[in-house]
């Protein structure tokens, strides 16, 4: 009775094994599709854009609102409007005493003005109409500049010439965070401003027989920013007269140095 008991029950778990294995075969499983990642699409910046200049010198207007400032040059170089993601740097140039007037064409032959081709930089050579360089007028110049032109805000460049050398240390002492480098030729300022100075990168010109503006006054500002620890570069010109510029503007290697410079 046992033995048949026994038999009995493998006989089952045959057909129990046998039945599932016939499932395994002939059921579908169905795959699971894996999910697919999820993607953010890249995010495009802003296009940098500008007005479109006229290369080479233009005569522009400006409105400094009673001030004696009306017009400017200004030098676009040739690739401006091509290279489309290069800030430029800009160089403001600052007339001497007989560039002063409503005759805007009398710059054209003015220090800067007069080489600038091919040089790789915005210039902006404003007018004086009368009196002498204000920076409560300059600074309204500044600011259109930065905002009308693909220029660089921490490669402004500041230079002059006999008036306009004067301007320059009177400008730039006033205001010395709008500037990276300065370049005053034969001219002249306050000796008690240079502490504004100390760390301005400054390369001065003068010729030791200037007439007209002594050279002691270009001595006097230089050894003052000396004293205080300042890396002023100095040239003095053994001869020359009162034109320091024309050597200054023709050197290649001022323009190196120049656009070195930055804030």
């Amino acid at each position: 009775m046992k033995k048949e008991v026994i038999k009995i029950f493998s006989h089952i778990c045959v057909f129990s094994m046998l039945a599932l294995f016939s499932c395994s075969k002939t059921g579908t499983v169905t795959p699971i599709e894996p999910t697919p990642p999820v993607t953010t699409p890249p995010v495009t910046p802003p296009a940098d854009t500008f007005a479109q200049q006229t290369p080479g010198i233009t005569v522009q207007k400006i409105d400094t609102r009673g001030g004696n400032i009306s017009n400017y040059l200004l030098y676009i170089p040739d690739k401006y409007n091509s290279e489309k993601s290069y800030k430029w740097p800009v160089v403001i140039f600052l007339h001497g005493i007989g560039e002063m007037g409503n005759d805007i064409n009398a710059l054209r032959n003015a220090g800067l003005v007069k080489v600038v081709g091919g040089k790789p930089f915005v210039m902006i050579a404003p007018q004086c109409l009368s009196g002498w360089w204000n920076p409560q007028y300059l600074d309204i110049l500044y600011k259109e500049v930065l905002a009308k032109y693909h220029v660089d805000p921490s490669k402004v460049y500041l230079t002059g010439l006999s008036m306009g050398g004067y301007g320059t240390w009177d400008w730039s002492s006033a205001r010395p965070e709008k500037f990276a480098a300065i370049i005053p030729i034969c001219g002249g300022g306050d000796v008690n401003r240079m502490p504004a100075l100390k760390n301005m990168p400054a390369w001065v010109f003068h010729c030791a027989d200037d007439p007209t503006v002594n050279v002691s006054n270009s001595r006097t500002l230089v050894n003052a920013l000396k004293a205080m620890g300042s890396n002023v570069q100095y040239t003095e010109y053994p001869n020359g007269g009162h034109d320091a510029w024309t050597r200054t503007y023709a050197n290649a290697d001022v323009y190196t140095w120049l656009l070195k410079q930055h804030k």
